[in-house]
């Protein structure tokens, strides 16, 4: 590797269509595509290493920056991210899952290892892979070895997981520079760009994709409304049954049924106008 080959990558074990909703509240351009039946991955298309870090110091390590990317994916999803990085000095990954601390391991250049080992186990732990014959192999990224380098160890640690269903498309993995990287995604088929368009274009995509997966019926569409018609129709009578009793029980439940069902069919009409504007 060297100064040059600077790059980086984050694998999200979900299909694009759920992670696209989250990928724009990065406020980050990227670009998304499939990397096999159960995973997706996102490839950044700025270098945000390169410019000056808060306060207008020193650039940002792309370790430090993808790690920030994973942790805000991971703790909005059910899904565990996985960031892959590598410069002219080091490479390594970090994989975060929900709001659990984030694990990570670390290489040199020359493939050195300089992580510690329960990261290995932790690592395997949560994606769930076996116990035995992926734990040992991982495990023997964390020994020298003299003919592997950075890459390979890398390019060792992605074989392992495509076990788990994990398929890079070719020129897609560590050793690319940034730029190359960048063109090989947006080759692929099917991959879109992720750019941000604002806090209401993103609540916007939030919803479609709540919409549209399992919940969907039950938040917009006849269902729902029957839902929200039969909350108020049963929220005023309990209302006013706890009013006449005396019962903050009962008035209590009438309030939260009055409640459900105006904000469902409000939801509705909302979303009614916010399309046809």
């Amino acid at each position: 590797m060297n100064a040059t080959s600077t790059g980086a990558l984050l694998l999200c074990r979900a299909d694009p269509e759920t992670v696209r909703p989250l990928a724009h509240l990065l406020r980050e351009q990227m670009l998304l595509t499939r990397a096999g039946g159960e995973w997706s991955v996102l490839v950044p298309e700025g270098k945000p290493w390169r410019g000056t870090g808060p306060g207008g110091g020193d650039p940002e390590p792309v370790d430090r920056v993808l790690g920030g990317w994973a942790t805000a994916l991971a703790v909005g999803s059910t899904w565990p991210v996985l960031a892959l990085w590598w410069d002219g000095d080091r490479a390594g990954y970090t994989l975060a899952a929900g709001f659990r601390r984030t694990v990570g391991y670390i290489w040199l250049a020359d493939g050195t290892p300089v992580g510690e080992d329960e990261a290995m186990r932790t690592f395997a732990a949560r994606l769930g892979l076996d116990p035995v014959l992926d734990l040992q192999a991982l495990e023997e990224l964390t020994r020298p070895d003299p003919e592997a380098d950075a890459e390979a160890r890398l390019r060792g640690l992605l074989a392992v997981l495509t076990r788990t269903g994990l398929t890079l498309p070719p020129g897609l993995g560590p050793g690319e520079s940034a730029d190359r990287l960048r063109s090989v995604a947006g080759a692929q088929r099917g991959a879109e760009r992720i750019e941000w368009a604002g806090w209401r274009d993103a609540v916007r995509v939030e919803l479609d994709a709540v919409e549209a997966g399992s919940l969907g019926p039950w938040v917009r569409g006849p269902r729902a409304r029957a839902i929200a018609a039969a909350q108020l129709a049963a929220g005023l009578p309990l209302l006013l049954l706890g009013a006449r009793r005396r019962s903050g029980g009962w008035a209590a439940a009438g309030a939260v049924l009055l409640a459900q069902g105006a904000l469902g069919l409000a939801y509705h009409r909302a979303r009614e106008a916010a399309e046809r504007s």
